[in-house]
């Protein structure tokens, strides 16, 4: 088995997802001596299913457990992790473009060619050596051939024009009583993007992100109320 399909198994096993790869130039501002990036997240139900049995809801966030938890595979793979929520923050959505395996969606997240609007990067492993992988599949955003770009006419407050999200309108209506179907069942404007379906969030997964974006936002707009956290 060569390095690049060993360091897959290790990270699959983990219930983690590869999510692109590329040898990083000097204007992809990566770490110092990183010869190979590997971008390294979540797609569909996978870590999710793993975060759920292992994590204490009283105790622990998301963030720190993907710290300990990929901190502990990137020492057995001999790389350096870094993440998207440490600061300095990095250029995670450049580094997804670099990689050919990203793009920027209508609704402004990154739209992967297979998993679609359903995954999230948690992390970046850093390995010194390059380390050869196959070329992505395809080099254009499944948006370019999208007809009629549902993503753009199902959110209920009109949140997304296709330039600029609307946060505001978005987290009020998550928070009063029409949101009800939003919080319990996504965000509508990503369930009608029909790319990566099979990947889609189970019920419970997607409720405790909609939960932590509210959350998240009503503190952002009202930093003098206190969010709890997901």
């Amino acid at each position: 088995m060569d390095t690049y399909q060993q360091m897959r198994r290790v990270i699959s096993q983990s219930g983690f997802t590869v999510l692109g790869a590329f040898h990083p130039a000097a204007a992809d501002d990566a770490p110092q001596d990183t010869g190979t990036l590997v971008l390294v997240g979540n797609a569909g139900p996978a870590m999710w299913e793993r975060f759920s049995a292992e994590r204490d809801p009283a105790q622990c966030e998301m963030d720190e457990w993907t710290r300990a938890t990929i901190s502990k595979m990137a020492m057995s793979l001999n790389a350096k992790a870094v993440f998207p929520f440490d600061a300095p923050f990095q250029p995670f959505q450049r580094w997804a473009r670099s990689s050919g395996a990203g793009f920027i969606s209508p609704l402004g997240l990154n739209i992967h060619p297979e998993f679609g609007l359903w995954h999230a990067f948690r992390a970046a492993l850093c390995f010194i050596d390059k380390i050869d992988f196959p070329n992505p599949a395809t080099e254009q955003s499944p948006c370019d051939t999208c007809t009629g770009k549902p993503c753009l006419t199902t959110c209920p407050v009109s949140a997304f024009n296709g330039e600029i999200y609307d946060t505001i309108a978005c987290s009020t209506h998550l928070a009063s009583a029409a949101g009800t179907t939003c919080m319990q069942k996504g965000c509508l404007a990503r369930l009608a993007c029909p790319v990566g379906q099979e990947y889609y969030y189970p019920p419970d997964q997607i409720q405790f992100h909609m939960r932590h974006f509210k959350n998240a936002r009503m503190a952002a707009q009202n930093p003098s109320k206190e969010s709890a956290n997901d």
